[in-house]
C-alpha cells in the first residue's frame, strides 16, 4: 500500500456487512492515528454523495485492503 497522507484522496472500501450500500466510496483523509509500528486508522471525510448514501460525515479504516488513494488526474 501506498503511504497515505492527510489530504490524500482515497476510495474506502464497505464491505458485505453494511448490505446494500456495500462498495467504495470516495473521500479524503483528514487525520492519521498511528496504531502500532506498521499500521494507523486513517480517518476520511466522506465525498457529500456518500454521506447522502451511507449517512455518515466520517469513517476510519484501519485495514489497509480497504483504503486505496486515487492517483492526482495529470
Amino acid at each position: 500500500m501506498t503511504d497515505l497522507r492527510i489530504g490524500d484522496r482515497v476510495r474506502v472500501h464497505l464491505d458485505a456487512r453494511y448490505g446494500q450500500r456495500a462498495g467504495w466510496y470516495e473521500g479524503t483523509v483528514f487525520k492519521i492515528d498511528p496504531y502500532s509500528a506498521h499500521r494507523s486508522f486513517h480517518w476520511v471525510e466522506l465525498d457529500a454523495e456518500a454521506q447522502a448514501i451511507l449517512g455518515v460525515k466520517h469513517i476510519s479504516v484501519f485495514n489497509p485492503r480497504n483504503i486505496q488513494k486515487i492517483a492526482a488526474p495529470a
